[in-house]
């Protein structure tokens, strides 16, 4: 179902082991896409408002590999890490993502899933963005699904929206 106007954010699960997140952000794909893939921008968005972020290296190209770390209020860490799979500027980036755990190593792929995010162009030079995790299983989609992933997910698109549309075209 697309969306017709900023502000709402749709969570579905096409598949036993995917999720589907809708966002339509009220600024152009190429400003949305630049906040999306810009470290300094990302440190600005991706904590939502629920820590701040201390590490956002990203080498944003296909075999390149990105991680994430953030303090979350709770003075505890949390960090991420994957590789990107594929990148057409300004529409689509499909990367693996990581959750990690403290003592392994932050190369390793391993309970990877994949996440296609997709940039299209909405009414009003608006842009939709898709988010589609294949979490490569019902159980990991669930725990996902559960974690509180939807309420963070929310706070970074109203973050993006107020970044991007602060951005110069």
């Amino acid at each position: 179902m697309a969306q017709t106007s900023s502000g709402t954010m749709d969570v579905t699960f096409p598949s036993d082991q995917e999720i589907l997140i809708t966002r339509t952000v009220n600024a152009p794909r190429h400003l949305v896409y630049r906040a999306w893939t810009t470290p300094e921008l990302v440190r600005k968005w991706w904590p939502g408002r629920r820590g701040e972020m201390t590490v956002a290296d990203m080498d944003v190209r296909v075999g390149g590999a990105w991680r994430y770390v953030m303090v979350a209020h709770g003075e505890f860490e949390v960090a991420f890490h994957g590789t990107y799979r594929e990148i057409v500027p300004n529409e689509r980036i499909v990367h693996t993502e990581v959750m990690e755990t403290p003592g392994a190593a932050t190369d390793s792929e391993e309970g990877a899933v994949i996440n296609t995010v997709t940039f299209d162009e909405a009414d009003g030079g608006a842009t939709t963005v898709r988010i589609r995790t294949d979490a490569g299983s019902k159980e990991v989609r669930d725990m996902i699904a559960q974690s509180g992933m939807e309420g963070g997910v929310r706070e970074q698109f109203e973050l993006i929206e107020e970044l991007a549309a602060s951005l110069t075209l």
